[in-house]
C-alpha cells in the first residue's frame, strides 16, 4: 500500500452480476489531474450530479476483486455505500489540512 492510498470497507458492498459482494477497497488521494478529468467529462457537463461517480471512479483503485472501477459500475452502489465513499473521500483529502471536498468538486 502506498502512503497516498487508504483502505475502506463499505457498509453493504457492491453486488456484481453474479451475486458476489465487494466490500473492501482502496482509495488514493485526489490530484489536480482528477479535477481536470472531471471538468473535461462530457457526461458531467451535461449532468453535474454525475460528478461524484466520475471522481470516485478515478480515485478508487480497487473494490473487492474489481480493479477497473467505472462510473457505470458505481451507479449500482447502494445509497448508504455511495454516501460512505463521499465521506471517506472528504476525510482522506482533508486529513493534512487540505480543502478538497466532494461537494466542491
Amino acid at each position: 500500500m502506498e502512503f497516498s492510498e487508504f483502505e475502506f470497507s463499505l457498509p453493504k458492498g457492491l453486488v456484481d452480476s453474479e451475486g458476489g459482494v465487494h466490500r473492501y477497497g482502496m482509495m488514493r488521494l485526489a490530484t489536480g489531474k482528477d479535477e481536470i478529468v472531471i471538468q473535461k467529462d462530457r457526461i458531467v457537463r451535461e449532468d453535474p450530479a454525475y460528478k461524484i461517480l466520475v471522481v470516485l471512479s478515478n480515485v478508487i483503485t480497487r473494490l473487492g476483486s474489481v480493479s477497473l472501477v467505472t462510473p457505470k459500475l458505481l451507479e449500482e452502489l447502494f445509497l448508504i455505500d455511495l454516501i460512505y465513499l463521499q465521506e471517506f473521500f472528504n476525510r482522506i483529502n482533508q486529513e493534512d489540512g487540505g480543502v478538497l471536498s466532494m461537494g466542491e468538486l
